[in-house]
């Protein structure tokens, strides 16, 4: 195959569940949640430098497999450019190191079942549920390969202190307050409303410190003025003392 003829392939593969797969749209909580984490880590890894692929909602293929496509998605080591599907044989054979579902009011079965079982079969490092509507967190982590070399399957991840280390991403996975957040160490990861908030406070306060400095100033100019005129005119009177004193010399 041509690369011409397999560019024509990549852009005509199908983008569509089966019917008996697909989800109903799950409306505003579930679009907040995944897309709120998959810009809070795109940020994350972009600031740092890092080369990771963050995206979500977006055709996955894996050789061999039917078609899927998980809330948010992450790859290690990759150019993050824009992709419009991810597909492993296009990737150098790079499948998905992270995968997050989000559950609000879809089927859980899919989520904490067959896709515990698909996503360790495709050899998905980690994979967390959020059961937004449930306010609980799962997370699992595939291990170290075995040395009967038998396939590997999740192991269910233990919270400490209410954290989920993901190895993957480097960070901590927390529910506060029925969110979804991310940690490194004891800091939390702003997401994009927080991180306005906190730009739009810093901006207030550097606006605020502008107009007091910009009054401390006139009252300044102010002063120096009346301390010119003051002087002025005690220039005018000593120069009209000097005057009078001359004149008085000269009778």
């Amino acid at each position: 195959m041509t690369p011409e003829e397999r560019a024509h392939v990549v852009a005509t593969l199908p983008s569509d569940f089966p019917p008996n797969e697909a989800n109903p749209p799950e409306g505003d909580r579930h679009y907040q949640a995944y897309s709120t984490a998959r810009e809070t880590l795109t940020r994350w890894f972009r600031e740092r430098g890092k080369s990771v692929y963050v995206s979500g909602n977006l055709p996955v293929y894996y050789p061999g497999e039917r078609m899927f496509s998980p809330d948010v998605i992450a790859v290690l080591d990759v150019e993050p450019h824009e992709r419009e599907s991810w597909i492993v044989s296009n990737e150098g054979g790079r499948g998905l190191d992270f995968a997050l579902e989000i559950i609000v009011s879809g089927k859980r079965r899919k989520d904490l079942k067959d896709n515990v079982e698909r996503y360790a079969q495709l050899q998905i490092s980690e994979y967390f549920v959020f059961d937004r509507s449930r306010a609980s967190l799962h997370a699992y982590r595939l291990p170290a390969a075995s040395p009967s070399g038998a396939p590997r399957q999740y192991e269910r991840l233990v919270p400490q202190a209410g954290r989920y280390a993901s190895g993957v991403l480097g960070l901590d996975l927390m529910l506060e307050s029925g969110k979804l957040r991310f940690s490194v160490g004891q800091a939390q990861l702003l997401d994009p409303s927080e991180l306005l908030g906190k730009l739009e406070g810093l901006l207030n306060g550097a606006e605020q410190r502008a107009t007091e400095l910009e009054a401390a100033l006139e009252e300044e100019q102010q002063r120096r003025e009346e301390e010119q005129q003051r002087r002025e005119a005690a220039e005018a009177e000593v120069r009209a003392l000097r005057a009078e004193l001359e004149r008085l010399r000269q009778r």
